[in-house]
Order: C-alpha cells, then sequence, then structure tokens
C-alpha cells in the first residue's frame, strides 16, 4: 500500500506547478511539438523541454519524433478527467467565497 501512495504522490508532482498544468490542458485534445507548446505558452524551449521530460518522467505524456519534430501527447485520457475534477473543486471555492479572481469562465 505505500508504495502505491509514493506512486500517488509522484504522479500528482505533475499536478503542482501551473506550467505543466497549462501543458496538460494545451495537450488534451491532441498531441502538439515543442514548437507549438512554445507558441502557446509563450515559454523558452528550454523551460518547456523541462517540465515535459518531468511529465514524460512520471507517466503523463510520451513522445514521438515525426521527421524534425518531436510530438507530445497524454499517455491516458483520465489525466484530464483528474485535472477537471481539481478544477471543478477549485470554482466551487470560488463560488461559495463570493468571489472570483479568474472571471465568469470559472462559474
Amino acid at each position: 500500500m505505500k508504495d502505491l501512495y509514493r506512486m500517488h504522490a509522484e504522479l500528482c508532482k505533475v499536478f503542482s506547478n501551473p506550467t505543466r498544468l497549462e501543458i496538460l490542458n494545451l495537450l488534451r485534445e491532441d498531441s502538439m511539438s515543442v514548437t507549438e507548446l512554445i507558441g502557446k505558452t509563450g515559454l523558452s524551449q528550454a523551460n518547456i523541454s523541462q517540465h515535459l521530460a518531468i511529465m514524460k518522467s512520471k507517466g503523463t505524456v510520451s513522445s514521438e519524433r515525426r521527421g524534425k519534430n518531436v510530438y507530445y501527447r497524454l499517455t491516458n485520457p483520465k489525466i484530464i478527467r483528474a485535472f477537471d475534477i481539481i478544477r471543478m473543486v477549485l470554482s466551487e471555492r470560488i463560488r461559495k467565497a463570493g468571489n472570483n479572481p479568474l472571471g465568469d469562465k470559472y462559474k
């Protein structure tokens, strides 16, 4: 059982960084190249690559070379379900507090 808790904690490290959450959200529909992720996030290649390496080591993304580009995709669609559940919990908390610093998008 302790091993399962350790594995769970390791997987949750992906969810503990705003940049990795943004990458997860971008990959929810389809695979993307590092270049596409740079364009969507505005972050440097080194920064994106560092986060993708962490995500790959935790088993949340996989990569595939297509010509000169490396494309990343989620390894399991249930990862996005976990992402969305956490987002719903946060939205409920914000609503109950009576303020929404994130705007109407998360009402």
